[in-house]
């Protein structure tokens, strides 16, 4: 299981959801965007948007990768790289 919260805020860490999307290939032992579209039930043009920036990862999506994945919101807010407190 990836660790992500040692990744400490102070991190020169950038907003890529790339690394959020390869993380989630990665854990949900799949081969590309194509089956990752597939688990999170969404189209896949909508996981090319997402991860060319542009897309926003909205509310629904972020809850069904947290099902899928297991990772908690604040992991997955952390490996796309949002570091906000306050939202």
């Amino acid at each position: 299981m990836v660790n992500v919260l040692a990744i400490s805020e102070s991190d020169d860490f950038k907003y890529d959801p790339s690394n959020l999307l390869d993380a989630l290939i990665k854990i949900l032992c799949i081969k590309n965007d194509a089956a990752l579209s597939r688990v999170l039930e969404v189209a896949p043009p909508v996981i090319s948007k997402i991860r060319h920036k542009n897309l926003p990862i909205g509310p629904n999506l972020l809850i069904r990768m947290h099902e899928e994945s297991g990772l908690s919101i604040r992991e997955i807010r952390a490996l796309m790289g949002d570091r906000r407190k306050k939202f």
